[in-house]
């Protein structure tokens, strides 16, 4: 097992492209289901849940493979299992996308409850909801979901899919894919308008698909007969570039992150506006810019898209933990999703949990410590936390890290952080 070993305090200059979008990839590639020509996917990060994904859909039956540039191309062609077993799916969650597909292709979907990260509950009702609205019969025996469209196929339906958790990403995500081979018209209310749904929607049309209103709460899909291939280039990683820009701004550093979607960040930016933070915007890239003392303290509360990101808020409290003053940072997706909270107190952090709420006191010191990952941004801001403490901080379990982030240690390296990569 590896971990990444941080020397605090060092100075950061330079640059830093992003990666494809892991959140966006995951189900597009799921998409490749749906038809039997071949789909091919450019920009895909190179990070373990993309291997995961691909060798869920190897043992469906498609062939599949990536390019040293991370162009992915999959055929589903012959003949598809109907079931992805736990021993496929278990190790992210992401994987239960291919849900829909599967029903949608071969009317019966048989697939294991996911796994991943785990931060407290994240149901998928959602997907059920949607795929029986649909007119699938939906049960659960030994761990499965199974799916079964009835005689003569799904059906096109009005439903509302919002929930007590807001709208579901994957939910819609399963839910689209699955109509697209439904008969008639699909309106799906209360959808989630995450860009990276707007990209499944935008490849889904590619192959032949009739979605409108993509990043909108009102989704439409026409029904066709079939999908055919396409060429579809993944849009940049928002979590991933956010995760950048935190970086420059927590080390006082100009940072240059390119390749990315500003536009995706909208509130972030807003937020760091008002930490008193400086940085400059450009079509495709944001360069954080040193100010010289602290930060202001800025309370955040998480939200689904267009909101503060929730992936984001493990970050965000790293840069708090610099600020002057106390701030609140709520939790409005994943009230339990914490984890980070108790490590970066042995980094000398002061923060404290209630309930859904942190409060976060400044302070202008930390001291390095090992510490232990427990999800996917749990790591990264531990990473960053590293990059602020004195001396050395360990961040053990970084297989989470390398689920979401395509070799962060080279990356940040590359703009002078003494970081590196070891055995544990």
């Amino acid at each position: 097992m590896d971990k990444l070993v941080v020397e605090g305090g060092r100075p950061l200059a330079g640059s830093i492209r992003t990666a494809g979008s892991k959140n966006a990839v995951l189900p597009i590639l799921a998409a490749s289901i749906l038809s039997r020509e071949t789909l091919t996917v450019k920009g895909a990060p190179r990070l373990s849940d993309v291997h995961t994904m691909l060798d869920v859909l190897r043992g469906l039956g498609a062939t599949a493979d990536q390019d040293a540039d991370g162009t992915v191309h999959i055929s589903c062609e012959n003949d598809l299992a109907g079931l992805a077993p736990w021993e496929h799916v278990r190790k992210m969650r992401g994987s239960v996308c291919v849900l829909g597909p599967l029903l949608g292709r071969l009317g019966r979907a048989q697939v294991s409850l996911p796994g991943g990260c785990v931060f407290g509950e994240r149901p998928i009702d959602v997907h059920l909801k949607g795929l029986e609205a649909l007119g699938a019969t939906v049960t659960i025996e030994g761990g499965d979901v199974i799916a079964e469209a009835p005689e003569g196929g799904l059906r096109g339906a009005t439903m509302y899919l919002g929930s007590a958790f807001g709208p579901s990403v994957l939910g819609t995500a399963n839910v689209m894919m699955a109509a697209c081979l439904a008969k008639g018209t699909t309106v799906i209310q209360g959808a989630a308008c995450e860009p990276e749904l707007v990209d499944l929607a935008d490849c889904l049309n590619l192959m032949g698909a009739a979605i409108t209103g993509q990043g909108s709460p009102t989704l439409t899909i026409e029904g066709v007969d079939e999908l055919g291939g396409a060429e579809h280039t993944v849009i940049p990683d928002r979590i991933e570039a956010g995760t950048y820009i935190l970086a420059g701004s927590l080390t006082d550093s100009p940072i240059r992150v390119e390749g990315c979607r500003p536009d995706h960040l909208t509130c972030m930016f807003d937020r760091m506006s008002a930490a008193g933070l400086s940085f400059e915007i450009g079509p495709d890239w944001v360069e954080t810019i040193p100010i010289g003392r602290q930060p202001r303290s800025t309370d955040v509360a998480t939200n689904v898209y267009p909101g503060f990101p929730t992936d984001l808020q493990a970050q965000w409290i790293t840069l708090m933990t610099q600020a002057d003053g106390i701030s609140v940072v709520t939790e409005r997706i994943y009230p339990d999703r914490w984890m980070h909270v108790p490590e970066l107190q042995r980094l000398g952090a002061r923060v404290r949990r209630q309930n859904n709420i942190a409060i976060v006191t400044g302070t202008d010191r930390m001291s390095g410590a090992p510490v232990t990952a427990s999800d996917l941004r749990a790591s990264a801001a531990l990473v960053l936390a590293g990059l602020v403490a004195d001396g050395t901080t360990e961040v053990h379990r970084v297989y989470h890290i390398d689920r979401g982030y395509e070799h962060i240690e080279e990356r940040l390296e590359g703009v002078g952080a003494a970081i590196r990569r070891t055995k544990e």
